[in-house]
């Protein structure tokens, strides 16, 4: 018996998921362009998978016959799903299966599988039937105007679910407010930031270290990817007729792990650690001055303590103007800009002061927290403060002088 290549699984990417620049061919002897590459992720879908195959060849071989793959990712099912994938290919020459003995989760499973394709154009669709095949052509003709992602959504002309409860209603709704709030930026982008079923150009996610948690890649592949354009397309998510749901209470747990992670990925950790430092040597100066003026000058406690408190801030700026924020500031050069920026940068710093003394008294005085903790605590969120609005508005990317 002659065993065919097709026989045989593909080997599962190990490292980082990251997926390649270049399309590479998975063999030698299949050297055909491919547009689109379909990562179909599975487990426990022995029942669904042959039948979603069928109709997804029957649409795409109308649309782009011998133009496309499919991918099938089995997370190593105990109902052997892998295995009726993979005895399938004998019959389907686009279908690929990839078993994962190690590594577990949807995410995951869909960037690995996205490694080894092949086409310029990545998709996702889930194994379960919820998503209608049909809507693939929908999305398919976004990516051919032109987008870098075209998203199936429940939220918008033609789309819906079918026979949801109001509590399920309610948390998928609360959970994309609860996005807009952490990560409007990206979560904004689209109407359904909770969707499992896209397409994505390679080269807008190529080359970037992806880091999902849980099952809703959307929204890494939105925050890490370099995606300008975003097309939308109705769907109405279906109800599952086999196998079993696997949306539980952890899902909604990791989703908030995965806006968290995302946040903190935007955060730009090296000026703020910059700007920390910048307001340690701050407090010397203005101790220092202080000193000065009271020991040595014999002025006052109050205008002492302005104007050292007000020379530290001096002191601050010009730190943060030259190093923190300075590849703004040299780009805006000119004493009236940099005089604008003092300005601003002092109203916010003294907003600041105003909230460390509001903290400090609520902490203490309402809740009964320690004061010296309550100090700490007034300190770090004043900190946050001082820093975001100063970035935001100080140091904003205005006009760049050429």
């Amino acid at each position: 018996m002659i065993t065919s290549q097709k026989d045989f699984l593909i080997t599962v990417p190990i490292g980082l998921l990251q997926v390649p620049a270049l399309a590479k061919n998975s063999t030698k002897s299949d050297r055909r362009e491919i547009k689109l590459s379909l990562v179909i992720p599975t487990f426990k879908e022995s029942q669904n998978i042959p039948t979603l195959i069928q109709k997804i060849t029957h649409l795409l071989d109308s649309k782009i016959p011998n133009y496309y793959e499919l991918i099938v990712v089995d997370d190593d099912s105990p109902d052997l799903t892998w295995k009726v994938a993979q005895k399938m290919t004998l019959k389907y020459s686009q279908l690929k299966v990839m078993r994962r003995e190690k590594e577990r989760g949807l995410s995951s499973a869909v960037i690995r599988g996205w490694q080894v394709a092949r086409g310029e154009i990545l998709a996702v669709i889930d194994a379960d039937l919820q998503h209608p095949p049909e809507t693939l052509l929908k999305l398919l003709a976004e990516m051919e105007r032109g987008a870098d992602l075209a998203v199936a959504s429940r939220h918008v002309d033609e789309g819906g679910v079918s026979e949801w409860s109001i509590v399920r209603r309610f948390l998928s709704r609360g959970a994309q407010v609860l996005g807009l709030i952490i990560l409007p930026g990206v979560v904004g982008r689209v109407s359904d930031p909770m969707s499992g079923y896209f397409m994505v150009r390679r080269e807008a996610i190529a080359g970037e270290i992806l880091s999902p948690v849980g099952y809703k890649i959307l929204i890494e592949v939105l925050g890490r990817g370099n995606i300008r354009w975003v097309g939308e397309v109705g769907y109405v998510f279906q109800e599952r007729q086999e196998g079993e749901s696997k949306v539980t209470r952890k899902q909604y747990i990791e989703y908030l792990q995965h806006l968290i992670t995302l946040r903190l990925a935007k955060w730009p950790v090296g000026r703020f650690i910059r700007f920390g430092l910048v307001g340690f040597s701050g407090v010397f100066v203005d101790m220092a001055i202080f000193y000065l003026l009271r020991e040595v000058v014999g002025l006052g406690l109050t205008r002492s303590a302005m104007l050292s408190a007000e020379l530290g801030m001096i002191n601050n700026f010009l730190w943060n103007d030259l190093w923190t924020f300075g590849d703004i500031s040299r780009s805006q050069r000119g004493w009236q800009k940099r005089l604008k920026r003092l300005l601003k940068f002092n109203l916010i710093c003294l907003v600041g002061l105003s909230f460390n003394v509001i903290i400090v008294n609520l902490l203490f005085n309402l809740f009964g927290v320690n004061q010296y903790i309550a100090k700490l605590i007034a300190i770090a969120t004043v900190t946050f403060w001082n820093f975001w609005i100063n970035m935001k508005l100080s140091w904003r990317v205005t006009q760049i002088d050429k």
